[in-house]
Order: C-alpha cells, then structure tokens, then sequence
C-alpha cells in the first residue's frame, strides 16, 4: 500500500507543490527545514505499518486470551481421547475399632498357666485394585472426540477472527493519522499564509490603504488557523493513543508513526466488484468457516445425544486382600489366605430414563437451528461489511476526482485573489473567503484520497488477495 519516504521534506514538499504563490512556498520551504532540522535532532522511533500489526500479534492481550482458550480446546481433546482408555485405581482402607463389653476373647496356656486375653481395640487393612473398561456406549465417546476437535478448530477459528479485527482497527487508524499528519502540514501552509496577510495588512493599515476593522478579520483568520492546527493536534494524539492501546504499550514513551509515500494513482485504482469480493469472503473470512463447523458440531451433539437410548457396555476387574489384627495367623499369611481376583462384564439397558435423553436430543437439534441462523447472520454480516466498503471506496474515489479538479480551479482562484489585494482591487472578505474554499477543497481531497486507499485495501483484505500487515511492502 505504501512505501516509506526517506525524510520528512519530502512529505512536506508534497503539499507545497499544490501551492503557486511564491511567497507562500518560500513559507513552506522554511517549515520543511524546520522538519528536518527537528529528525536530525531527535531519532525517534517510527512505526511501520507492518511493525505494528507483528507487534500486536504478540502483545494484544485480546489476542493473547484468544490463544487461551484454543489451548484449552487442545487439552478437551487428550481428556475425550483418554477416555477410550481403561481406567485403573489402587485403594486401602485402614481403621481401628474399639469394643468396650467385649468379655471374651482368646485363651492360651503356658507352663500349665492359663491366660486369657481381651482384645477391645482391633485394627483392620484391605487393599485393592480396580480396573474399568466402556466397551461401548452407544459412540458417545468417539463422537466426543470429534466434537472436541471442532472445537479445536472452532478456537483456532475464533483466534483468527480477533486477529482480523484487530488489524483492521490498526489499518483504521493508521490511516488516520497518515491522513491527520498531511492535513496538519496543510493547515500549517494556511497559517503561513495567514501570517502574511496579516502583516501585509499592517502596512496597508499603516499607508491608509486598509481600515482597522480589516485587519482585525486578518487577525482573527490567523487565530483560526492556529486553532485549526492545535485541534488536529489533539485528534492526531488521540489516534496514536489508540494504536499505542492495540499494541499494549505502555509508560511514557514517545510514540510515532512513519509517514509513508501515497501517490493519486492508489487511490484512483478500480474497484473490485461487490459480488466477486463477497464470493472469495465467503470460501476465506474464518467467521464464515467457524459458523460452519458450527453446524457441524451441532450435528455431532444430536449423535451424541442419542447414544442415550443405547445400551451401555462394561469390562470390570479388580484384585484385592485384607488383613485383621483379632486374627491368629500372621500379617504376610493373613494378606495371602485372604487374597482374591475378579473380573465382570456389566450391561446397562435404558428403559425409563425421565425423559432426560429425549430432552438432550430435542435441545441438540434446537441447537442445530440456532447455528444455522447464526451461519446466515454472518454471511448477512459479512456482505453488509464488504458492501459499505466497497460503497465507500467507490463513494470516496468519485469525492477525490472531483476535489482534484476543484483544488486546481480554487488555487488559480485564490492566486488571482492574492494578487489584486495586494494591488488593493479585492476587499479582505472576498480573499478570506477564497482561501477559505481553498483550504476546504484541500482537506476534501486529501480525506477522500486516503479514504479511497483504506477501503480498496480493505476490500482486498477481505477478498483474501492481501494481508494487511504486508501493505508497507
């Protein structure tokens, strides 16, 4: 879209050349030094376009949160995966009881003395291992995992979607504050031009040629010039916070853009045709593919869904032993007399489920319905969003050719307006009032220029032909 220029003189010199009085160049040629004076002497940072849009890539917080959630799609997948698998536990119980009454208990007899002893505080131990399997239930987890990966896919989708949006903005304001700068050096001609006739005013007040009164409107068109140029000012800041915001900077760091070169002919490029943009968005835009796979995935939830009125089937194994301290035999012989091993196969058959699979089945398919009018909003969205770009492309271009024209016809006007008040044959009403349609015709034209550029651009970016981030290329 853009290509850079070298130093800021030639950005100055850009608009000088619209402007035939010699004098007022000779204003402009020292605002152009000033420029370069004023680079040489502060080597500030200045953003490209395309290091803009890489940066917020990386440290848009929006895009970070986008990234976020596809990861968490990403381990949905391995736990719907692991599901396939047996599942398998270990397990222990360990306790102690107490037995306050007990009267009986175990009797020995050593060296003809007969002994008795009541146990009322008992230990018990068991241990145990536990495998299970789902054989089949009716594909509910095979069709998880499906769903799992179009929900993958549906965040990678969405991730892309906060990409676009976001350049977009980028682009927005860039241009904007291309547009801003241009204008700013405009009106900086006009308040040179401004401060000309003021002073040329004084001398005629001064010789009798020109009455008070006169040169208190010269006064006041130079105050509002500057007015004009400081109100620019504000709104060039205000967008530079704006893109500073999207790339997450931060602190009180200057921040500037580069002023690239824009020629006539970008913006009086064609115009590609409605129709065929929107036809390339649809098969490209992620919008349109991640309401798709909507439908998509809804139609696996009905699958699902489903599965409820199918049997389910079950592999179960288990190993396991205990131990008692109330016993005789010895904890090593206890842990292997009481050792044992099973292993079951259970089938689970629906009958009457209170409605709850009916319910699933209904909801799925409500869902279905509601992604498919989600689908046809985002197509409705995405023609409605190509065509008042194309619109105003087309809007925009027409504006441009015309203030072409009307800039060179006011110019020769306000030339010939300059030189009979100088010669004392026009009023200050009627030279103020064409630098006025002069300076108006200027700012139309450049606004329409960089608009045209803007939206041809994003008509491409929609197309799928261009990235946005490579229009500095």
């Amino acid at each position: 879209m853009f290509r850079h220029t070298r130093t800021s003189v030639k950005k100055a010199y850009l608009c000088i050349s619209k402007y035939r009085n010699s004098n007022m160049k000779r204003q402009l040629t020292m605002i152009a030094a000033t420029v370069l004076l004023s680079t040489a002497g502060f080597a500030q940072k200045q953003w490209t376009l395309k290091e803009c849009m890489d940066y917020a890539m990386q440290n848009n917080i929006t895009l970070k949160k986008s990234r976020l959630q596809r990861q968490s799609a990403q381990e949905d997948i391995k736990q719907s995966k692991a599901a396939l698998l047996p599942s398998l536990s270990a397990s222990t119980n360990q306790s102690l009881g107490y037995r306050p009454w007990q009267d009986a208990g175990t009797t020995t007899v050593t060296n003809g003395t007969v002994n008795t002893k009541v146990n009322k505080s008992y230990y018990n131990g068991s241990y145990g291992l536990n495998a299970q399997w789902t054989v089949w239930n009716g594909g509910r987890n095979t069709n998880q995992v499906k769903l799992n990966r179009l929900s993958e896919q549906q965040a990678e989708l969405s991730e892309s979607e906060t990409a676009n949006s976001i350049q977009e903005k980028i682009a927005q304001l860039y241009v904007q504050i291309l547009y801003l700068t241009e204008a700013i050096t405009v009106d900086s001609a006009s308040l040179e031009t401004s401060k000309k006739n003021e002073e040329r005013g004084r001398e005629m007040v001064e010789v009798g040629k020109m009455s008070k009164a006169d040169l208190a409107q010269l006064t006041a068109q130079r105050s509002s010039d500057e007015y004009a140029i400081v109100e620019a000012e504000s709104q060039l800041a205000n967008y530079k916070l704006q893109l500073k915001q999207l790339l997450e900077l931060t602190g009180d760091e200057p921040f500037d853009v580069a002023i690239p070169k824009t020629t006539d002919a970008m913006a009086l490029a064609p115009v590609p045709g409605l129709q065929s943009v929107y036809e390339a968005a649809l098969i490209s835009r992620p919008e349109i593919e991640n309401a798709q796979i909507a439908v998509k995935s809804s139609d696996m939830s009905i699958a699902i869904a489903k599965a409820g009125h199918l049997p389910t089937i079950n592999m179960t194994g288990g190993l396991g032993t205990s131990n008692n301290s109330l016993s005789n035999k010895s904890y090593g012989n206890q842990v292997k007399t009481n050792f044992d091993a099973s292993a079951g196969v259970s089938l689970s058959i629906p009958i009457l489920d209170q409605r709850q699979t009916k319910t699933n089945i209904s909801k799925a398919r409500i869902q279905k319905e509601q992604a498919l009018l989600d689908l046809q909003d985002r197509q409705k969205q995405l023609y409605q969003t190509i065509e008042g770009y194309w619109l105003d492309a087309n809007t925009n271009q027409q504006k441009f050719r015309a203030a072409m024209t009307t800039v060179e016809s006011e110019q020769q006007s306000y030339d010939l307006l300059s030189e009979q008040f100088r010669l004392g044959l026009k009023n200050i009403v009627e030279l103020m009032t064409g630098k006025d349609r002069l300076l108006a015709s200027l700012q139309s034209q450049l606004q329409s220029k960089y608009m045209t550029i803007l939206n041809l651009q994003m008509l491409d970016f929609y197309s799928g032909t261009l990235k946005i981030n490579t229009l500095n290329d």
